[in-house]
């Protein structure tokens, strides 16, 4: 009887979550290490990840729930296929889609520029009424970042070159979060 309650469960879970789509920007493979762990703490079979380098204005539209993902480059750049990328979502109906973000970066050795590849990527975000999935800048020290707006920021931020620990359940967290934010 519980197995029966569970399976049910799941597949209701399934049926409510709609497929969500995690574009990642990657140079050295930090963002993309992220984008499948954020996949991998979804519900199985919930979230497809794929790289914006092989990715088209179609692919995109396919999903309502969007995660978009960059680390930060020179002094606060996209990833440089974000760069490439970002000017062709002008041409995507942004009705009905949620768009949640998360950067990678590193407040130690760039601390004047912590993840301002995040702020850079909602800042160029032709619909910002549609991102969800802020996220709170306790626990990280630094000194600016372009990617806080009303003291969050506007995604969720991972540092695991200073801290790893912490990478797995901030994670889960934002999951958790989007997972409301996202129906």
């Amino acid at each position: 009887m519980c197995l029966s309650i569970y399976l049910y469960l799941q597949t209701f879970e399934l049926i409510i979550m709609e497929r969500i789509g995690i574009f990642y920007g990657t140079t050295l493979g930090n963002s993309r290490k992220i984008a499948h762990l954020i996949q991998k703490a979804f519900p199985s079979g919930t979230a497809d990840v794929r790289d914006i380098l092989n990715s088209n204005i179609t692919d995109i539209e396919l999903y309502d729930n969007l995660i978009f993902g960059t680390s930060t480059w020179s002094l606060g750049d996209m990833q440089d296929d974000w760069e490439n990328f970002i000017s062709q979502l002008t041409k995507i109906s942004w009705i009905k889609k949620k768009v949640a973000l998360f950067g990678v970066g590193d407040q130690k050795a760039w601390p004047d520029s912590f993840v301002n590849g995040l702020g850079a990527l909602y800042h160029k975000l032709p619909d910002k009424t549609c991102v969800v999935g802020m996220t709170s800048t306790d626990g990280y020290q630094f000194d600016i970042s372009l990617a806080i707006k009303n003291n969050q920021f506007v995604g969720l931020v991972i540092d695991n070159n200073n801290q790893p620990e912490l990478t797995l359940p901030r994670i889960q967290a934002w999951v958790d979060q989007l997972q409301k934010e996202f129906i």
